[in-house]
């Protein structure tokens, strides 16, 4: 896994309740750490098997659920993996407010729209 995840987007990768649709979303195949590197990725796994992109619309507005508590956010890349001991996980990357790109688990977020009251109050409280 990256441990250098990128600020995507030419302004630091950044959004707001407004503008969170223009995150460009990475889909269609596995990424790569020449994708991590060259800002097309969040993460890049390595050491697992059937590894396979998860069928969904990017970007989605999402709530992550932190050990600090909850926190809006936008996913941009999802994928499937198996691990070397046989558990599938479901791995998101997801873009904060501040633009900081972020690996987290499909069981740890909601789903939302950007009408949804509570994202947009989380939002608006990074930026």
């Amino acid at each position: 896994m990256s441990e250098d995840a990128p600020d995507f987007g030419e302004d630091g990768g950044g959004f707001d309740v407004d503008d969170w649709a223009r995150l460009e979303p990475f889909v269609g195949r596995i990424a790569t750490l020449e994708d991590v590197q060259a800002r097309r990725a969040i993460f890049a796994l390595g050491e697992t098997d059937d590894a396979r992109p998860i069928e969904m619309d990017l970007p989605q507005p999402v709530i992550w659920w932190d050990d600090d508590g909850e926190q809006g956010a936008v996913a941009v890349q999802a994928e499937s993996h198996v691990s070397p001991d046989g558990e599938v996980m479901e791995v998101l990357g997801v873009i904060l407010p501040d633009g900081e790109g972020v690996v987290v688990l499909l069981e740890d977020v909601d789903l939302v729209d950007d009408t949804d009251p509570t994202w947009r109050g989380l939002v608006e409280g990074a930026v």
